[in-house]
């Protein structure tokens, strides 16, 4: 299913972020922040900017969307069903005992799922095995990882993003959640990260920085990543954790916790509130 305008695109985000507070509570454990602040990232992805097809799930010639952060799995499982990848009814067996959708991301179980992800600071790793695999093949299908900010605490991390500038892997781009959070604190207090962008630059990328939940921003970057030919590209969408939900927004508390059926039941009106606003002038 691809979409085009920017409205459709934005109420199928917010459709994305209703699923994810409806998996959460079901579920009565995972994650909340992230999943819910990737939703515009993710519903870009997979409506507009990459090349799949969940028809031709093996397309050798397909887009590859690596997922770093697998504990965002409720964002992506939901973006996958929407998508056509499973049926949407299944979202209600997160981390349920025999479901497909575990509470991080298995490539074995889940239909659409490029690797599997649990242990932070692997996927740039692993998406730039996939994109030297499309260099010396002659391939020019697009590669991306989707990263945490926290898990650029990892020295892997680091090593990927050298390999990537060292051999130029110029169909790779990375995409990084900068919300400013991990699990323990704001970001900056765990571990600094900043200047992130001098930081990528130094090891041979572009870098483009967005506003992570403004829809244009997020496919105009993406297309010019397509465009550079010389250097991977690395995104830093700027984002808000738990986008969406007033009282999760820019709380590190809600990292990894599920909202209990009092507090989902506010969060789906809030939500919800939200489709009235997105008006036929933003199409």
């Amino acid at each position: 299913m691809h979409m085009e305008d920017v409205g459709e695109l934005q109420r199928m985000a917010n459709a994305i972020r209703k699923d994810i507070i409806s998996m959460l509570v079901e579920a009565g454990s995972g994650h909340s922040a992230g999943p819910l602040d990737l939703a515009d990232i993710a519903t870009a992805l997979y409506f507009n900017v990459a090349n799949i097809n969940p028809k031709k799930k093996n397309d050798p010639d397909r887009d590859r969307i690596h997922i770093s952060c697998g504990h965002t799995a409720p964002v992506w499982y939901a973006t996958l069903a929407r998508a056509g990848f499973f049926p949407v009814a299944q979202l209600a067996t997160l981390r349920k005992l025999g479901t497909r959708l575990q509470g991080h991301l298995d490539r074995l179980t889940t239909p659409g799922v490029e690797s599997s992800a649990a242990s932070l600071g692997q996927g740039l790793g692993i998406a730039c095995g996939a994109a030297y695999a499309g260099k010396i093949d002659g391939k020019t299908y697009q590669t991306y990882a989707v990263l945490s900010d926290g898990e650029h605490d990892e020295g892997s991390t680091w090593e990927a993003a050298s390999f990537a500038g060292h051999y130029g892997l110029s169909h790779l781009t990375a995409i990084i959640d900068r919300n400013n959070i991990q699990i323990d604190g704001p970001t900056e207090s765990i571990m600094r990260k900043e200047n992130l962008r001098e930081k990528y630059e130094a090891f041979g990328w572009h870098v483009i920085e967005i506003d992570g939940h403004n829809m244009e921003q997020i496919i105009a970057a993406c297309n010019e990543a397509k465009a550079i030919v010389e250097h991977p590209v690395c995104i830093i969408a700027h984002t808000i954790a738990g986008k969406g939900v007033d009282f999760m927004e820019y709380r590190y508390e809600w990292h990894g916790i599920p909202p209990n059926r009092q507090q989902a039941a506010t969060a789906l009106r809030q939500l919800r509130s939200l489709d009235s606003k997105i008006s036929p002038s933003d199409l």
